[in-house]
């Protein structure tokens, strides 16, 4: 389902919205809230049904849903003042008043058309739902493809439906489907998971990665870690060595930047998260292609196009800053003797010369 109205176009599907083609940069909850208010527009919506929809009846203070509306406002250009798109009606909520145009035609594929292959319109679904981890941060996960499952680990940055159409991350979830059912997650702080979280101890991202495993019903399965998400699997199939058939391991580490690091390299990554914190979602293509020269040097420019839209769209500044810090304290290295399943681990040269 689309929504058009002015500039904007509101993807439910896609979980996204672009002003005049453009990706906007929006929390999780706060496009739930636009979302709901365009859906029920018809209506004024009252603050406990917000609280309902959107933050599935937990306690959250007034000044909590305030925030969130205000966050909605400021992605629509809008204000408390000019009330264009979200008015308030005082003692009864909130309504969506923009005008909704009709959506602009979907383009038809042409017969022949790589995009009319079998395998790729079976790639392009997914079955994305929610679940919580043991402190309740809400964790949205991911299920695709035929076949005997396998799981993917969250790694850094993450986005359900933002990879989904990677030029990066989608030629490998598809060789993946042509044999496996793929379960993977957005880690905490990232993507269609909670942003409102503190705490992204490597002991929380297990517990995230142990709710989706129990939310998925499944007895035994492989794993795939890729970067942060090695340490997180390491951990888990230390834990459950019974549901790990097989643990699969992809450029990854043991020991966090501040234990492996030289004290040089150390204090270059604290600046890092400095710069993180100040300046990760501005409208700066110069600023987010400095870390994407970073994390991808050699990559194509659609690639580093793709990664610059991916740190605005996957979280905030404030929570990748706090997650670069807490990567830095990660130590696996007590659990590697306790994994019992058979393992394969790839450092990035190796999975590079394989292509």
């Amino acid at each position: 389902m689309r929504y058009v109205f002015d500039d904007f176009e509101v993807s439910v599907d896609a979980f996204e919205i672009r002003k005049s083609t453009e990706l906007v940069a929006i929390e999780p909850q706060v496009f739930s809230l636009i979302v709901h208010l365009i859906e029920n527009r018809e209506r004024v919506v009252p603050k406990d049904e917000l609280i309902e929809a959107i933050w599935d009846g937990r306690f959250v203070s007034d000044a909590a849903v305030s925030s969130r509306i205000k966050s909605a406002r400021k992605v629509l250009g809008d204000d408390g003042q000019t009330q264009k798109y979200i008015k308030t009606v005082h003692g009864r909520g909130v309504r969506f008043v923009g005008d909704i145009a009709r959506p602009p035609p979907t383009e038809t594929p042409q017969s022949g058309d790589e995009t009319t292959s079998t395998a790729s319109q079976d790639f392009m679904f997914q079955d994305i739902r929610f679940c919580h981890s043991a402190d309740e941060t809400k964790i949205a996960y991911a299920k695709a493809g035929n076949g005997p499952p396998l799981i993917k680990t969250a790694n850094w940055l993450n986005h359900l439906e933002f990879d989904w159409q990677s030029p990066v991350w989608s030629h490998i979830f598809l060789d993946i489907l042509q044999s496996h059912t793929m379960l993977r997650y957005d880690a905490r702080g990232n993507g269609l998971s909670d942003w409102d979280v503190t705490d992204f101890s490597l002991e929380k991202q297990v517990e995230d990665l142990e709710a989706v495993v129990e939310a998925s019903g499944l007895a035994q399965f492989p794993l795939l870690g890729i970067s942060q998400g090695c340490a997180v699997s390491v951990v888990f199939a230390a834990g459950h060595p019974e549901k790990v058939s097989k643990l699969v391991l992809l450029g990854g580490y043991a020991r966090g930047w501040r234990l492996a690091q030289s004290p040089s390299m150390q204090e270059e990554t604290e600046a890092m998260g400095i710069l993180i914190r100040s300046g990760w979602g501005r409208n700066n293509d110069a600023f987010r292609q400095m870390f994407t020269s970073l994390f991808m040097p050699d990559a194509p420019p659609e690639n580093q196009s793709w990664f610059n839209e991916l740190q605005r769209m996957t979280t905030s500044g404030e929570n990748a800053a706090n997650l670069l810090d807490a990567l830095g304290n990660v130590d696996a290295r007590a659990y590697l003797a306790d994994v019992k399943a058979p393992t394969r681990w790839f450092t990035v040269a190796e999975t590079c010369a394989c292509h």
